[in-house]
């Protein structure tokens, strides 16, 4: 008799879904937080007791919107699933994942080609099925629009608080002030004292480099706990809320979907509040500041200081050139401070960096103002006989 062993059959180890979750919410509140941790929780013990699955990790972005790409937790992913280390990708709804119709698709149909799923809860749709880019084209679209009216909401709720004279302001990263229970701005006694004293500094005629410099050499540290700059002081300096007044709308966000924030140039309504609040400096000392701003910007020829609206209000900005260097001619203000002030053209490398870079030159603006300029053209100084005569010669 022939005994013949029959070996068990070995069946194979079953190969698991190495699977991770993507979850995110749009603010920073409290509330906000403790639903994305709740996320977190669920889809770790989701994947964790599912024997298919292999656990990559959860993702969440905190306090971002869904509009944008500046998400490091879903770069991070989306650098996993390209390197081929995840299968399949959760989420609680398309909202969650992105709220812009074209992300949504360009992601779904990238990692799909890579063989990778993403399946979204709410919606029971997985972009692997063959349906299932239809399915999310049509409920994407609905998650933009549900972006664009919430925006739009959100707008209008502002604007009708603007209108009625309701500050939308972070006193938490605001010097000198914090609100009170009813929201109103009131005087921080502590921090108004360096408000102040930036004020009555500048006005002595202390440039905001040297206000900066000072206050990081001794050790103060501004709202937000970081150096001080001269970009920091004239800031302050410029702020209307130090006066008791507030400007409201500053800024506005162009579009929904990228969030950028402009500066107001007039394109949407402002709102301007006399006597809104209690003052740090008053109206003159105020009034004072910004004067000086204006000739100290204008004295030193920097057009790039000056707000962008009147960057370009004198015909002959970038128009002239010095003959020797080259540099553009800029106009300044000779002995501002006295009622013989007289207004030149000089040259730029010579303010910069001095007689040693470019001895330089200098005309002054009534005398080039009656030449029709409308052209780029170089000027330059000729003396005969002792007395110093201008050639202009056209640029090109």
């Amino acid at each position: 008799m022939r005994v013949r062993i029959i070996e068990p059959t070995k069946t194979p180890a079953l190969k698991r879904k190495r699977v991770c979750a993507y979850a995110r919410v749009s603010t920073s509140s409290e509330a906000q937080g403790e639903s994305l941790e709740n996320q977190i929780i669920h889809y770790r013990n989701l994947i964790e007791n599912n024997p298919e699955y292999e656990y990559v990790g959860v993702f969440a972005d905190y306090g971002v919107t869904g509009t944008k790409d500046e998400r490091p937790e879903f770069l991070k992913m989306l650098s996993l699933a390209r390197e081929n280390k995840i299968d399949l990708i959760l989420t609680k709804a398309i909202s969650r994942f992105a709220r812009n119709t074209t992300v949504v698709l360009e992601i779904a149909r990238e990692l799909k080609a890579l063989g990778i799923e993403i399946f979204f809860e709410k919606e029971n749709i997985s972009t692997i099925n063959g349906d299932g880019e239809l399915m999310l084209t049509v409920l994407s679209s609905f998650a933009q629009e549900e972006s664009k009216s919430t925006s739009e909401n959100l707008k209008w709720r502002y604007r009708r608080k603007f209108e009625k004279g309701e500050l939308a302001i972070n006193a938490t990263r605001f010097l000198g002030y914090d609100k009170d229970e009813d929201g109103k701005l009131v005087i921080n006694s502590s921090q108004a004292d360096l408000v102040e004293r930036i004020f009555k500094d500048y006005i002595s005629g202390k440039g905001t480099f040297n206000i900066a410099k000072e206050l990081n050499a001794e050790g103060v540290m501004t709202i937000a706990g970081g150096r001080w700059h001269s970009s920091t002081v004239l800031g302050i300096l410029k702020n209307e809320k130090y006066k008791g007044d507030a400007k409201l709308q500053k800024t506005y966000s162009k579009d929904h979907l990228t969030k950028k924030k402009c500066i107001n140039h007039g394109e949407v309504d402002s709102y301007y509040i006399k006597n809104n609040h209690l003052a740090i400096v008053n109206k003159e000392v105020w009034d004072e500041a910004q004067r000086q701003i204006s000739l100290r910007a204008e004295a030193k020829g920097n057009v790039a200081a000056i707000k962008a609206e009147y960057q370009n209000r004198y015909p002959l900005t970038g128009l002239l050139f010095c003959s020797k260097c080259g540099a553009t001619l800029r106009r300044r203000i000779w002995n501002s401070k006295y009622a013989c002030k007289k207004i030149v053209w000089q040259c730029n490398t010579y303010i910069m960096k001095g007689k040693n870079s470019c001895s330089g030159t200098v005309i002054d603006d009534t005398l080039i103002g009656r030449i029709n300029i409308r052209n780029k053209t170089v000027v330059e100084e000729v003396f005969k006989g002792g007395q110093k005569y201008y050639r202009y010669t056209s640029k090109r």
